[in-house]
């Protein structure tokens, strides 16, 4: 943030007009990588080609949008979704009631555990609508052939009408995302030549007619679509004399079959299923040789390594709030050695002598780490590369996009900002992405942690809660508690604030102004 712009955000916290001015900020952030302000959201949803039926079901003329009773029931796409859905929670309350055998569970608020109610996905009064739009270009190292991907991101809500003939729409914990490719292969442009990924790196950057950002104003293919990812906050839990307040997502994938044109319940990338890889000797001992080889090593260090599916899991419950200290909230929690952990949930994965070891052959291979370099930085990129680590990461609760309220007349605290402290801390990187793109040349797709923005943004982002400013997360060695733990060491305050301890044992703390 500038200097100027500092003084115009102090003056307009006297003034009470702060909202328009951090969103001028967020705004500038997501210039040429997302589509996040209210008002052009709420024209691109009465839009009818971005509809979730259109998209779809262009071959039916669905142009317009189906409530949720109708489209789980007239999208034979989308089938398997409901039932996948169910098996879940069924398995969710099963769980509770083991761990919580004297707390009643139920939907409502006369319940200790009060669930999300599915009768919201079988409603006539309910449907999604477009919360975002996302360019995930930096994500073309999964797949090169499609230039990574486009995420729009519906979220659910619920429309009533009030006794004087009025409307009232209620926005719902639950997002539904469908990820197309940026590109489909055979695209061609106006002059029958191969849509490039530069071409539509430059449609983004430019900032020009939305509706070049999505095929080039092509009707979608079946050969575009890619996986529907869900997010529900499956329980919320009061806090009781057994917890503390606990908040529970439930993260589904569900990946596109061209040949059965079905959505498939698939894994979650990167989401390794701790519980059953820590009670099988076999896939421990895979998993362990498997990561730790020094040209895997180094993409989990980057941020771009694809585990394979045989380690991961179908489904997350992400707990918030987690904490910075480790615990079994954490996914990973108990797989590295020194973790406190269930005796009966086996040996840990990984040993210290096994990550310092595998550091040092791939040192001795000439591989540079840039964020795991200790057993400390390790167990963090262990949490964090998988999908419900990193919504637990600078969250908003359990999301990471949940859009600015456009529905709303007066949004509420929590929704005028349409993305998490993590989104926004790394639009800089993925920008650069999308520039390389635009240039023709290769792109850096590597990421630093969750946690924190790379440096490649410093400037950007110096001053802000994104990289150095009041409330980024910083090492708390840097303030002088300890020896220096190098895959954190660069993680420093803003002149004039401080690293303060956030969590009792942590190496990680937050900026603060400094206090006698």
């Amino acid at each position: 943030m500038s200097r100027a712009l500092r003084i115009l955000v102090a003056a307009a916290v006297l003034l009470g007009g702060t909202v328009s001015l951090f969103a001028a900020e967020n705004a500038q952030l997501t210039r040429g990588t997302a589509i996040t302000d209210p008002d052009l959201l709420r024209k691109l949803d009465q839009n009818d080609s971005l509809t979730i039926s259109h998209l779809l079901w262009p071959e039916r003329s669905a142009n317009f949008p189906l409530t949720t009773d109708l489209l789980f029931s007239s999208l034979s796409q989308l089938k398997e979704i409901p039932p996948a859905i169910d098996a879940e929670f069924d398995r969710y309350i099963v769980q509770q009631k083991a761990a919580y055998p004297t707390e009643t569970i139920g939907v409502g608020e006369g319940f200790d555990v009060q669930l999300f109610d599915r009768a919201n996905l079988k409603s006539p009064d309910t449907r999604f609508v477009l919360a975002g739009i996302v360019n995930r270009m930096d994500r073309a190292y999964v797949s090169e052939e499609s230039c990574g991907e486009i995420r729009l991101i519906y979220r659910l809500a619920r429309f009533e009408t009030t006794s004087d003939g009025g409307k009232t729409a209620t926005r719902l914990p639950m997002t539904f995302n469908l990820v197309m490719k940026a590109r489909d292969a055979r695209q061609t442009d106006a002059n029958g030549k191969p849509v490039t990924c530069a071409e539509v790196a430059r449609r983004w950057l430019d900032n020009g007619d939305w509706q070049g950002l999505i095929g080039g104003g092509i009707s979608l293919s079946d050969a575009m679509l890619d996986r529907i990812e869900t997010n529900i906050q499956i329980s919320i839990a009061p806090k009781s004399a057994l917890h503390d307040f606990r908040s529970d997502y439930l993260l589904k994938v569900f990946k596109y079959n061209a040949a059965t044109k079905t959505f498939e319940e698939s894994t979650l990338e990167n989401q390794i299923d701790r519980d059953r890889i820590v009670t099988d000797d076999a896939l421990r001992r895979d998993l362990k040789a498997w990561l730790l080889a020094p040209e895997n090593l180094r993409e989990f260090d980057r941020g771009t390594v694809l585990i394979p599916e045989k380690f991961l899991a179908k489904a997350a419950v992400v707990p918030t709030a987690a904490g910075l200290d480790a615990s079994p909230l954490q996914p990973e929690f108990g797989m590295v050695q020194g973790e406190d952990r269930d005796n009966n949930k086996g040996e840990p994965v990984f040993t210290d002598n096994d990550v310092v070891g595998a550091l040092k052959q791939a040192a001795a291979r000439g591989i540079d780490m840039q964020n795991i370099r200790s057993i400390a930085g390790f167990q963090r990129r262990l949490n964090d590369v998988t999908c419900a680590g990193c919504h637990q990461t600078r969250g908003i609760g359990g999301f990471h996009f949940p859009g600015v309220d456009w529905l709303a007349d007066k949004p509420s605290n929590s929704t005028i900002v349409p993305a998490s402290p993590h989104f926004f801390g790394d639009q800089v990187r993925r920008r650069d992405i999308l520039t390389a793109f635009a240039a023709g040349k290769r792109p850096d797709f590597s990421r630093g942690f969750a946690s924190r923005p790379q440096t490649r943004g410093s400037q950007e982002l110096a001053g802000t809660e994104y990289q150095d400013g009041w409330g980024a997360h910083c090492s708390l060695q840097n303030a002088g508690s300890g020896t220096s733990d190098r895959s954190f060491t660069s993680w420093s305050c803003a002149k004039g604030l401080t690293c303060q301890a956030a969590a009792a044992s942590s190496r990680i703390g937050m900026c603060f102004i400094k206090t006698r």
